[in-house]
């Protein structure tokens, strides 16, 4: 066996405390949740269909368990047999966002140790050097018997960007998988076999994995997969979807548009849901939107409502089987209404891979996701703000550090600094403010961005200034810049 993800856990006394579900010491979570009957992707193939692909790709891989297998790839019914195929062989998923630029790609490559990867034949061109089987290509049938894991064997690797740039890799067990469904899905979205789940999160997204994949296979409904998100009305309309995952962003868009009445279910998540859009929605469709507060750290959403529980412009109570409060400095609790620190523990929990920021994101056996917010005094949590300097566009987590980097490239960009400005329509996007070395345009400054990293992570936004504002230590007064863009 490949023991790399094991090695790479944290120390044990650096976990969070775990409030553990019952389940079997030994299981398979693609096991688990293919071992259903009726249909599996919408208006395409059947649980035994899907089945019968994952494990024929599963033996086709002839990996040792644990080796981990970059999946590079839109949300495709091919795409989810292949994370089935991995996690049936043993192997540990990495997926990445398909926008992601083969720069970007290496550094996940690097820090998670991938040898092999299974990458639509379209962006084959920014894998490197691995053993790369092409998506399109992979074989439909054939037999092989599943690799018998461990609860607690590392069945995923999710990265998350920090403000720094360097990805972050947490480690997630096939138990961990599971938990994720029976909680939020089981309590919050009361899942039935006839429920048809679509959305536009990737599957690099845990929010992503869980309303494409976890969620509708464990409860034996089924997925209707968006590859792009212009996609996703069409997808409604023709797959009867009747449980949606989107960012604000998306709903903001829909509300402008005919959906179809198959829909029932509605959760929003990636960045605070305004209250003004949850009523919109609701004045339209008559589904108040579930709005979660989850992480990629803690797999998926760990604060919610259901519908006829929530208050518009709050995330809910922390879902049956998570704890969640808000701590001063010192983690003391603080009263109701007092702005603070969310921290939370449950059934799952952040383990970063070999990584020095796992003492900062737990303490004292609490997650402390890096959000500010308040409780009132029914128990209902509130957002205030990102604690650090992310920014949360469109449900997307964009590193300024990351941005700037790009930017410095340029040989026109003598300095520069990236904050969040305040939008309408996305939450906030990415602001540059650049000082130049002679003349340029803002539009060539974006073209150059994107043709480096993600194409999402582009500034939408750029001014000039003669001068960035400094300390008198040198540090760039990024406060002071966040307050002009606002």
């Amino acid at each position: 066996m490949d023991t790399f993800a094991r090695d790479g856990l944290p120390p044990r006394d650096q976990w969070p405390d775990l409030l553990l579900l019952d389940g079997p010491e030994r299981v398979n979570a693609a096991v688990e949740l293919l071992a259903h009957e009726g249909t599996a992707i919408a208006n395409a193939w059947s649980y035994d269909e899907l089945s019968e692909r994952a494990h024929a790709i599963a033996g086709s891989l002839e990996i040792e368990p644990g080796t981990r297998v970059l999946l590079h790839a839109p949300n495709t019914a091919e795409t989810i047999a292949a994370w089935f195929g991995i996690l049936l062989a043993g192997g540990v998923v990495v997926a990445t966002m398909p926008l992601l630029r083969a720069g970007e790609i290496a550094k996940v490559v690097e820090k998670a140790q991938v040898s092999h990867a299974i990458v639509a034949g379209a962006l084959a061109g920014e894998i490197g050097p691995l053993d790369v089987r092409v998506l399109e290509d992979l074989p439909t049938s054939g037999s092989f018997e599943p690799v018998d894991t461990a609860a607690d064997d590392v069945a995923i690797i999710a990265f998350t960007s920090g403000t720094t740039g360097v990805p972050k890799g947490c480690m997630h067990f096939h138990r961990d998988l599971l938990a994720t469904c029976d909680t939020f899905a089981k309590s919050i979205l009361d899942p039935q076999p006839d429920d048809v789940y679509s959305g536009t999160p990737p599957l690099a997204f845990t929010f992503g994995l869980g309303a494409a994949v976890l969620f509708p296979f464990r409860f034996g409904a089924s997925t209707a997969p968006v590859a792009k998100p212009p996609d996703l009305l069409e997808t409604l309309r023709r797959d009867g979807v009747t449980t949606l995952f989107t960012a604000p962003t998306a709903y903001r868009a829909l509300l402008r548009e005919d959906v179809p009445d198959s829909l029932h279910t509605c959760v929003s998540a990636g960045e605070p849901l305004p209250a003004g859009v949850s009523d919109a929605w609701y004045e339209k469709t008559g589904i108040r939107i579930i709005d979660g507060i989850g992480s990629t750290e803690m797999l998926h959403i760990f604060i919610a409502a259901r519908p006829e529980e929530a208050k518009a412009g709050s995330c809910g109570q922390p879902v049956p089987g998570y704890e969640a409060r808000i701590v001063g400095e010192n983690m003391e609790t603080l009263a109701a209404g007092e702005v603070g620190k969310l921290a939370v523990r449950g059934p799952t929990g952040c383990r970063y891979l070999d990584d020095k920021r796992q003492k900062v994101y737990v303490r004292d056996g609490w997650n402390l996701t890096g959000d500010a917010f308040s409780m009132d005094a029914d128990g209902y949590f509130w957002f205030q703000a990102r604690t650090d300097d992310m920014i949360i566009s469109s449900g997307y987590n964009i590193s300024g550090f990351e941005v700037e980097a790009a930017l410095l490239e340029h040989p026109k960009v003598a300095e520069c600094a990236v904050v969040a400005a305040p939008d309408d329509e996305r939450g906030h996007i990415v602001m540059a403010y650049v000082v130049a070395s002679g003349p340029v345009a803002a539009r060539e400054l974006q073209d150059h961005v994107k043709e480096r990293i993600a194409p999402y992570k582009y500034p939408r936004r750029i001014k000039f200034l003669d001068a960035l504002p400094r300390t008198p230590t040198g540090k760039v007064q990024r406060n002071v810049l966040r307050g002009r863009a606002s």
